[in-house]
């Protein structure tokens, strides 16, 4: 089923002005009927890299919904005429589906992580929600998978039944993995970034205040310097620099126009 796709070009990147309703009805829809799809969550960090690397910027374009998963990136679209868009973020997107998922007998596939993080989990959904059914998960090596290796998953997820596949493997990998794999997986791929981690609680994530202000990526930083310094300080600079641009942009043309 096609849904009526209206984007917002922030910095160089089309994010989707869509509600948490919209959102989870789009995926759901398409995973009843097993269409190939896949959904990008897209902070500041997606943003700038899809104006940096044209092979990422074409994967997010081509998306069939990219939302606003960072506040920055959702304040830009309130300031750029739509003033209601909030945060669709991966951990919460995952959590508010398989609530839905659990109450329709929806299979669910997960796809990344580690084998712990993966065991606890499906324990930690169990125990939240005990009808959701989870048709199987997999925890990929680091190292690229042969072609025979990918076509045993991709034989995996089709014949679990699962409408949708729930991806944590960072970003660009995810994305990257799920655009490589549109058309052959039948199902639903949502990169979800490090929700894995959270729900299962092996990575701490940012009080609900610091969510709220927009600073979850500070808590990030502070727990892991060396791996996100360049990413977070970097690349919000970058974005900082970039949504200025583009709103002086925008004023000029909205003051033309009146």
């Amino acid at each position: 089923m096609t849904f009526l796709k209206q984007t917002v070009q922030v910095l160089r990147a089309p994010i989707d002005a869509v509600t948490w309703p919209e959102a989870l009805t789009r995926i759901a829809t398409w995973a009843a009927a097993r269409e190939s799809r896949y959904v990008c969550i897209c902070n500041a960090h997606s943003v700038v890299t899809a104006g940096q690397d044209p092979a990422f910027g074409a994967v997010v374009a081509q998306a069939d919904m990219a939302t606003p998963d960072g506040a920055p990136v959702a304040w830009m679209m309130r300031k750029l005429g739509f003033a209601n868009q909030q945060r669709i973020n991966g951990p919460d997107l995952m959590w508010r589906y398989c609530a839905e998922a659990a109450g329709r007998n929806e299979l669910i596939y997960l796809y990344g992580g580690t084998e712990e993080t993966l065991t606890i989990l499906q324990a930690k959904l169990a125990a939240a929600y005990p009808a959701l059914q989870v048709a199987g998960a997999y925890s990929p090596p680091f190292r690229a998978l042969t072609a025979e290796e990918d076509a045993a998953v991709v034989e995996r997820i089709n014949t679990s039944g699962a409408g949708t596949v729930w991806v944590s493997l960072g970003c660009p990998k995810q994305e990257l993995w799920m655009a490589a794999h549109r058309g052959r997986i039948q199902a639903v791929m949502i990169g979800v970034g490090a929700a894995f981690d959270y729900h299962a609680g092996t990575i701490q994530r940012a009080p609900l205040w610091m969510q709220n202000a927009g600073l979850e990526w500070l808590h990030r930083l502070v727990s892991e310097p060396r791996r996100l310094w360049r990413r977070y300080l970097v690349t919000n600079t970058l974005f900082i620099a970039g949504a200025i641009r583009q709103l002086k942009i925008h004023k000029k043309s909205a003051s033309k126009d009146i």
